[in-house]
């Protein structure tokens, strides 16, 4: 697994969110892009990085910034997920896991003793020209939106 490069332009999808509306990276244009990757919806960890990020949706307004989470959940499972917890940003459907592969975020985990292929929980900040530039991949799912308003208000300030 390899992330793509710091101050390139990010990888570009095309995905189907929980609308079956499709997204891709130029939507997000002009915005500061929270991307962020989680393994599987309405499971306990994604739904309190879900929820803390719907919460804090005004603070992410405020810094010209979207959040935008993606899984490789099929769209209807999205549509729960959104529906169950009022979520008010989109989440990408990635089903064969090609975005995550192009971001470096598909590989081996461990979990309970076995072994099996799935999404490493990473987030990147994309500005808004597109580029990356900033990869987290050490945060708490209670703290994660914290660790972005702050990286967010850090990265704003040196432009």
């Amino acid at each position: 697994m390899e992330y793509p490069k710091i101050d390139e332009r990010a990888p570009n999808f095309k995905l189907l969110n929980q609308a079956e509306e499709t997204r891709s990276l130029a939507d997000y244009a002009g915005k500061w892009l929270v991307l962020y990757f989680y393994p599987k919806a309405m499971t306990p960890g994604c739904t309190t990085q879900a929820c803390e990020l719907r919460d804090h949706k005004a603070e992410l307004d405020a810094l010209n910034a979207v959040a935008v989470g993606l899984s490789p959940d099929a769209t209807k499972r999205l549509t729960k997920f959104t529906e169950r917890d009022s979520l008010n940003f989109d989440l990408l459907a990635d089903e064969d896991h090609a975005v995550a592969e192009a971001y470096g975020v598909w590989g081996l985990k461990k979990f309970m003793g076995k072994e099996y292929d799935g999404i490493h929980r990473t987030t990147f900040i994309i500005n808004p020209e597109s580029k990356l530039v900033q990869v987290m991949n050490k945060f708490k799912t209670k703290t994660h939106h914290d660790d972005v308003l702050e990286m967010l208000a850090a990265l704003q300030e040196n432009v």
